[in-house]
């Protein structure tokens, strides 16, 4: 499917893992951090660790239905649980230092020049878990593109993949589910993108599978400059 023959007036762009390179941003913060403690856990495990539990803890804050806790919220959570089953012990203040370092993400080299060839020709739009302060410092001080929207999940108090999601992000844009395509490195977004109505496209940046589900991605890419490469 050439998803340049469709009638596509939005670009949804996840932020967190892909425009924003997490793991190369945080590593050093968490490698300093373990060499203090003496830990003989690797920073790319423990980020392993870190990025899955921060997953559960949302799907949780979803699940439960009690009021919305926020990104970094359930990203503190799962760090604390991470430190725990590694039986690092922590002094005050130490938890927040590392949570700290998500300030300072850093967007992947190939995004800034993608996103001009993409903005010719489609709206760009931030459609994410991130709290909206949160996301304003990334996009305005990282990221420093000016899209052309921003959309906090906070506003539906859900994390992505809730369905509600992606179509109360329509909604907000004026556009038809089916005319926004989500642009993400998560598989679980790909799929509550498509099971929303969007086209999507998974940039497979950890050259990770897709999970099976009944919709899939309508294109796979390796990166950035290959998503301008097929629809700019």
């Amino acid at each position: 499917m050439k998803l340049s023959d469709r009638d596509i007036k939005a670009l949804t762009f996840d932020l967190f893992g892909t425009v924003l390179d997490l793991g190369g941003s945080l590593s050093p913060f968490i490698e300093k951090f373990l060499q203090a403690k003496g830990a003989k856990c690797s920073p790319e495990d423990f980020w392993a660790g870190w990025r899955a539990r921060q997953r559960i803890e949302q799907y949780q804050d979803s699940l439960f239905m009690l009021p919305h806790a926020g990104y970094l919220a359930t990203s503190r959570r799962a760090l604390v649980y991470v430190l725990a089953v590694l039986g690092i012990e922590t002094l005050e203040g130490e938890v927040d230092e590392l949570m700290a370092s998500w300030q300072q993400l850093n967007p992947f080299p190939d995004v800034p020049a993608s996103l001009s060839r993409l903005s010719k020709r489609f709206r760009l739009v931030a459609l994410s878990n991130g709290d909206p302060e949160f996301l304003e410092h990334l996009v305005k001080n990282r990221i420093q593109w000016n899209f052309d929207h921003i959309f906090s999940v906070t506003k539906v108090g859900r994390f992505k993949p809730h369905p509600a999601v992606y179509r109360s992000a329509a909604v907000e844009l004026g556009v038809e589910p089916g005319e926004c395509c989500m642009i993400s490195s998560n598989s679980f977004d790909v799929v509550g993108a498509r099971l929303g109505g969007y086209r999507a496209v998974y940039v497979n940046r950890y050259h990770t599978p897709v999970e099976e589900a009944p919709v899939g991605p309508d294109a796979v890419v390796a990166d950035f400059s290959e998503l301008a490469d097929l629809i700019a």
